[in-house]
């Protein structure tokens, strides 16, 4: 068994890269396997076999820990420093509003997906404490509308148990990955799908333009200095968020009847503060370190993160549950359900459904393969939307946690 830390974490460095060295390799055999088997699902799978052959002691591994309370605060930060506020709103209003309907389908969806299951089979979404189902359902909303970061947020607030979190990460990314087919499979006949609903596409046309000429003017290498910059403002901001979180947390935890609240939460308060934090600093200058790979950095953040959440893993726990699969499958329905029916009334081109979409189900990591699937140069967009994804789990999620805790079975 490996107790030491500094090894488990260069394994797991090794992992990420190995994964990310053969994603991008040219050979035709991991060609055809990533065509099949996303990267992010390998990430969070090959860490998870050194929990489940007992090669690791997950629960004594401190390295979650130390993901948790720095990397993913400095990870939110740094990705949603980039939000433009003005160029969102350039994108025009049937995007925004595809975005938003994508981000409401999934903040009723889960509610719903418990209430029709709880008509046919109470058993599958009952559960108390740590392994409530509802409980572990909130890493799915934050997942599906702001990413790892924020599904790694709703755990600890949530206090999900890990036998329940190892299941849901895997109908997380099994549904939202059958989803993301269907997407493109909608790309690929786009013209046809906007012709006979009736959509105007010349906005895209302009789209295309715009974006290349941004990325054209605004990207440069980036210096010593510049990444340097990067790592103060994210981390400068983790130092703040967490002095802001002892003292928010105690101090609610002092007042009658708050003790148990999420409100109470050092975890919580961390959470909100970096968000917050983040956007408020995207109004400053503080947004060009954009250009010089902000994001980069903070995604590098998230996929430590998410090998340390997949140390804590044990793949035998899938098996358990399968009805799961299918309350994951009914929200997911519901989500794209409500997409299809906004996207006919108010003729939006597919782009504008399928980015939307995916913005919130898939976050940065797919948002673009899905734009790019329409036009190469409208992979930005999908960062885009993504970004301001980010901006919404934390506090989308926390409604959605609430809303499913109201009609969870008793």
């Amino acid at each position: 068994m490996i107790t030491n830390d500094a090894v488990l974490f260069g394994i797991l460095a090794l992992m990420l890269g190995g994964v990310f060295y053969t994603s991008a390799s040219s050979n035709p055999f991991w060609k055809g396997f990533y065509k099949w088997v996303p990267a992010l699902l390998v990430c969070y799978f090959l860490p998870s076999l050194l929990n489940s052959f007992g090669l690791v002691d997950a629960e004594n591994s401190k390295l979650y820990f130390v993901a948790s309370r720095y990397l993913l605060p400095a990870s939110l930060v740094l990705l949603t420093l980039s939000i433009d506020f003005k160029r969102i709103v350039a994108l025009g209003p049937k995007a925004l509003i595809m975005f938003v309907t994508g981000t409401v389908g999934i903040v009723i969806g889960g509610p719903i997906a418990i209430i029709i299951m709880s008509w046919i089979s109470p058993d599958v979404v009952g559960g108390h404490g740590p392994d409530a189902v509802w409980r572990g359902m909130t890493t799915i909303a934050g997942s599906w509308i702001g990413g790892g970061a924020n599904q790694a947020a709703m755990k600890e607030i949530y206090g999900v148990g890990d036998q329940m979190f190892s299941v849901m990460v895997t109908i997380d990314i099994i549904v939202a990955n059958i989803w993301m087919a269907a997407l493109l499979f909608f790309a690929a006949r786009s013209t046809q799908i906007d012709h006979w609903n009736g959509a105007d596409t010349s906005a895209i046309t302009e789209l295309q333009s715009t974006v290349e000429a941004f990325h054209k003017k605004h990207d440069r290498k980036p210096e010593l200095t510049d990444l340097m910059l990067i790592v103060a403002i994210a981390f400068g901001v983790v130092g703040f968020s967490h002095f802001g979180a002892d003292y928010l947390s105690v101090a609610i935890a002092n007042m009658e009847g708050m003790e148990n609240s999420n409100l109470s939460s050092h975890f919580f308060w961390l959470v909100v503060l970096a968000t917050t934090c983040g956007l408020l600093l995207s109004f400053t200058r503080a947004r060009k370190f954009e250009a010089v790979g902000a994001s980069k950095v903070g995604s590098v953040f998230i996929y430590i993160l998410v090998a340390t959440i997949g140390l804590k893993m044990d793949v035998t726990a899938i098996g358990d549950t399968p009805a799961m699969f299918v309350v994951g499958g009914i929200w997911m329905v519901v989500h794209a359900s409500l997409l299809l029916i906004v996207a006919k009334l108010i003729k939006a081109p597919v782009f504008f459904m399928a980015v939307g979409s995916q913005a919130n189900v898939g976050g940065a990591a797919s948002a673009p393969v899905v734009a790019s699937a329409f036009h190469p140069s409208l992979a930005p967009v999908g960062v885009l939307l993504a970004v301001l994804g980010y901006a919404l789990g934390t506090y989308a999620a926390l409604l959605t946690g609430t809303l499913m805790q109201m009609v969870a079975p008793a």
